[in-house]
């Protein structure tokens, strides 16, 4: 029976399994080599989840590609301007941590082979964070992944032009064996059919920080929005058992940024990994990123070991 807040709730919410109902039956195009390609590190992806939570929404969201499709000609009908069509775009938000890599390779690689083979290009926003020179001289490098740390008029104005179907844009890349931005290199998105934007804050509409805050704002350029959600006592879970992984493999290179952290015995590296997490993604968790998960239009719920549990698609 629906409580009185799933009735007056902007969402309906669908179990896991009323939600692979969903799906249109089609043969998975993934392989299982495929879906271990694309899984983010210490994210337990399953091929099961593909076929039940995945694939579903892949066929809603080329159901919405196609509707707006049919709004932009009649509009363009309507108003007697010829403008050439422009990216669908998704932004995928949530904690670090909680998979949103994981969701934004999965969705691109199901999206690309759904009717019309569109092309799907995926933008994460690391891109677009200042470098951490800029970060040091305003004494920000502790709140790497807050909203101030991030180059917004550049981000935006990369929104904006995608917006406008210019051909050849380049989004900047960011190296996280360097935990820097690479200066001379870039991704180049020419006018792709979907545009897949994934990040922490996408969904932010301002800063707390400031008392002037832009008007226009990154989700103002989505199409659809995903936010990716767990429990923070997961989220930490999952920060650190991510940490101690990394700490055998990426930070062993010399030339991480985090080198030091490769010497540390299994007990220091839980400290040192449960303390990062404390004193700052927990942080920007609870100030700037959990607050914005009702702005998503669907929100994937996930329970402990990374399994979807639960979605919430916004009513019409």
């Amino acid at each position: 029976m629906q409580s009185n807040n799933e009735a007056f709730s902007p969402y309906t919410t669908f179990s896991r399994a009323e939600w692979s109902q969903l799906s249109s039956g089609q043969p998975l195009p993934l392989t299982e080599e495929d879906v271990n390609a694309l899984r983010s590190l210490n994210d337990a992806l399953s091929l099961t989840d593909v076929v039940e939570i995945y694939m579903p929404l892949a066929r809603l969201i080329h159901m919405y590609v196609a509707a707006t499709q049919n709004l932009y000609h009649a509009t363009n009908g309507f108003t007697g301007n010829a403008v050439e069509k422009v990216p669908y775009v998704i932004g995928i938000a949530g904690s670090v941590a909680v998979g949103k890599s994981t969701t934004a390779r999965i969705l691109q690689a199901l999206l690309a082979h759904g009717p019309d083979q569109p092309r799907v290009d995926l933008v994460t926003t690391d891109g677009f964070l200042f470098p951490n020179a800029v970060l040091e001289a305003r004494g920000l490098m502790h709140r790497k992944g807050f909203p101030e740390s991030y180059n917004v008029r550049r981000l935006i104005r990369f929104m904006a032009d995608i917006k406008s179907g210019r051909p050849g844009l380049a989004a900047p890349l960011y190296s996280h064996l360097y935990y820097d931005i690479m200066p001379d290199e870039f991704q180049i998105v020419d006018r792709p059919d979907i545009l897949i934007i994934e990040g922490l804050n996408v969904l932010q509409r301002g800063s707390r920080s400031s008392k002037r805050s832009s008007r226009i704002f990154v989700s103002d350029f989505f199409d659809f929005s995903i936010y990716v959600d767990a429990d923070e006592k997961h989220l930490q879970e999952w920060y650190i058992a991510r940490f101690l992984r990394l700490r055998e493999t990426a930070f062993r290179n010399s030339a991480s940024y985090f080198h030091r952290y490769a010497s540390l015995s299994v007990e220091e590296a839980i400290t040192v990994g449960r303390r990062i997490w404390q004193d700052i993604n927990a942080i920007n968790l609870r100030l700037n990123i959990e607050p914005t998960r009702e702005r998503a239009r669907l929100i994937l719920e996930k329970g402990a070991n990374h399994s979807l549990q639960r979605i919430r698609l916004r009513k019409l």
